[in-house]
């Protein structure tokens, strides 16, 4: 069953990666940070994901 859980985790990436540029492009101006592009998106994503992923997983063993 984990190889049907990491396909149903595809769509999400894509999805929070959208998220977070369109909000991302919402808050900059306020801060005057420059907005980004998809990519870079992307790149936050797979990053925070990266972070977040051994956490969950230790949560899940105890």
């Amino acid at each position: 069953m984990g190889y049907f859980r990491i396909l149903a985790a595809i769509p999400g990436f894509f999805l929070s990666t959208w998220f977070l540029m369109l909000l991302w492009g919402v808050f900059a101006p306020d801060l005057g940070i420059p907005t980004i592009s998809y990519v870079n998106a992307m790149l936050i994503n797979i990053t925070l994901w990266l972070a977040v992923a051994p956490l969950t997983a230790v949560g899940k063993c105890k």
